[in-house]
């Protein structure tokens, strides 16, 4: 092939591979010739073994030489965020207290992706068990800048050209606000769409899984792999998924209705993503409606972060009370904190997250998707943070599928993701109106 195989997106390489223009291990071994450059600068990656990478490639491509029979993911490699359970690899969780830790069994989306015929290329960098503190993984397109969290490691692994897929998970915003930092489309399904057995718990009310991909369409596909039922997972539903890939390049039966919140918390905006955004909404005219919501929607901030500390004090207690020498001076206040939310308090914020997921239910019968900024500006210098999540908070507490967009750029020539929400369980809609608009932008731009 003329071109670098580690260019092209998910679903080329599906189809290159479909009719044998390309074999598996091209396109890994492109990958680890391309991780081999510019890893030392980006640290994307927290363990990798080329080895056992093209191993996985070799026995994929035996697979289609035999004829036999072959997923949706075949010979495509997936990077998972270091807190994904694998019976092969280490998974130790963005700290040296699981240094080495090895599990039994692999992850419920682990198996999925084996059984779609992925090739899981290693483990990327995640903060410290997945919450607030940094490690060490800089931003592709400026390695003096942060690549946000938690999911660092998965969005710059994307956004590098390491691979063309990469899982990451979201508790608040730690899938949109990286992909929007790294410039990478994130897409984050409904709660319970994709299962989370083998994936370490922080908060069981509101832990989700999420993709990373350089085409909205490849994000969608992903998503589709690894979406199923587990019974062993309480938030995973029993019923069909619709098809989000399929979505991904279909047109709305008519153009959407969109709403803008005027939040107060939305004068955290840079100026200029509060400008970018102002074009984007001065190009969808009459399609898009700002509103003034509830107060009450606002307050839902405080809400998510009374469950999401509640919960990882509780589901990592053990681990807080053997190796509190060991966590973070970032972390050891909140959980200190968290220690003080009375049972009440937790029960309470259950219940108004329960009325927020009710309030979405119904605005959703008027409206096709919400518009926000996908965070508050371009990435953050390295060191000072992985950036303000609340751009994410309201519409993660309520489950809702969100994606972001890479349509903008920031003064310093940073990306700058626009995040679309849509109505629970309807991820295929979400993905026709990201389509329209990602169109739209693009047709006024040229």
């Amino acid at each position: 092939m003329k071109i670098k195989p580690h260019t092209l997106s998910a679903t080329e390489a599906a189809r290159f591979i479909a009719s044998g223009q390309l074999k598996s291990v091209q396109l890994v071994q492109s990958c680890l010739d391309h991780i081999a450059q510019t890893d030392d600068a980006i640290r994307a990656w927290a363990f990798l073994d080329p080895g056992a990478a093209l191993a996985q490639a070799e026995a994929c491509d035996t697979l289609r030489q035999k004829g036999l029979a072959t997923g949706p993911l075949h010979g495509l490699p997936v990077a998972l965020k270091d807190i994904i359970d694998t019976r092969d690899m280490p998974t130790q969780r963005g700290t040296p207290i699981f240094a080495g830790r090895q599990n039994e069994d692999d992850a419920r989306i682990v198996e999925l992706l084996r059984e779609a015929g992925a090739v899981i290329m290693g483990k990327t960098v995640t903060t410290e068990l997945a919450f607030v503190h940094a490690n060490e993984t800089r931003n592709p397109h400026n390695t003096e800048h942060s690549p946000g969290g938690s999911s660092s490691g998965s969005a710059a692994a994307v956004a590098a050209g390491h691979v063309p897929l990469a899982i990451g998970t979201q508790t608040n915003g730690s899938v949109i606000r990286p992909a929007s930092f790294c410039g990478t489309f994130g897409f984050k399904p409904t709660r319970g769409t994709i299962p989370r057995t083998g994936v370490l718990q922080t908060s069981v009310s509101l832990d989700q899984i999420g993709t990373f991909a350089r085409t909205l369409e490849d994000a969608a596909f992903l998503a589709d792999a690894i979406s199923a039922y587990d019974q062993r997972d309480r938030e995973s539903f029993g019923h069909a998924r619709p098809r989000m890939a399929k979505a991904a390049v279909e047109d709305p039966a008519m153009e959407p209705d969109i709403v803008w919140f005027n939040l107060p918390f939305n004068d955290r905006l840079a100026e200029d993503t509060r400008e970018g955004l102002d074009g984007v909404m001065e190009i969808l005219g009459e399609r898009v409606r700002r509103m003034d919501p509830a107060d009450q929607l606002s307050e839902l901030v405080a809400v998510q972060a009374r469950i999401h500390e509640f919960e990882i004090a509780h589901h990592q207690a053990q681990v807080f009370d053997a190796h509190w020498d060991q966590i973070s001076d970032t972390l050891k206040p909140i959980i200190t904190r968290a220690r003080q939310i009375s049972q009440t308090e937790y029960d309470d914020a259950l219940a108004v997250k329960a009325s927020a997921e009710a309030f979405f239910e119904d605005f959703f019968t008027e409206y096709d998707a919400i518009l926000a900024p996908a965070a508050a500006g371009e990435a953050p210098r390295f060191g000072s943070g992985t950036g303000d999540p609340i751009f994410c908070t309201l519409w993660t507490l309520a489950g809702l599928p969100c994606v972001t967009l890479p349509l903008l750029v920031g003064e310093a020539g940073l990306p700058i993701g626009v995040q679309l929400i849509g109505p629970a369980k309807k991820d295929d809609r979400l993905m026709r109106t990201a389509r329209w608009l990602q169109q739209h932008i693009a047709a006024e731009a040229a």
